[in-house]
């Protein structure tokens, strides 16, 4: 397994946590998960802190925007986790 895959993986666990009901054969990969998913501001914080926790990358607030589907998501955190 990759790193994209390892942080893919990684960032599906942590969404299953916080919305156990997600489905991801329909996510689409590329459409905003809080959208598709239905997070509000606090679990989108959550889910933000709980790879912080599993993958040891900070995203800060001015990123959020950055980060808002799964792909942009896993892209910004392997690309982080590759230059610590």
């Amino acid at each position: 397994m990759n790193d994209r895959e390892s942080v893919r993986q990684a960032v599906i666990e942590a969404v299953l946590a916080i919305a156990p009901e997600a489905d991801f054969a329909t996510v689409d990969p590329a459409r905003s998960l809080r959208a598709q998913l239905d997070l509000d501001s606090f679990d989108f914080l959550n889910l933000l802190i709980a790879l912080h926790e599993r993958l040891g990358v900070e995203v800060p607030e001015a990123d959020y925007g950055r980060v808002d589907s799964l792909d942009a998501l896993v892209v910004y955190l392997a690309d982080k986790r590759g230059r610590s």
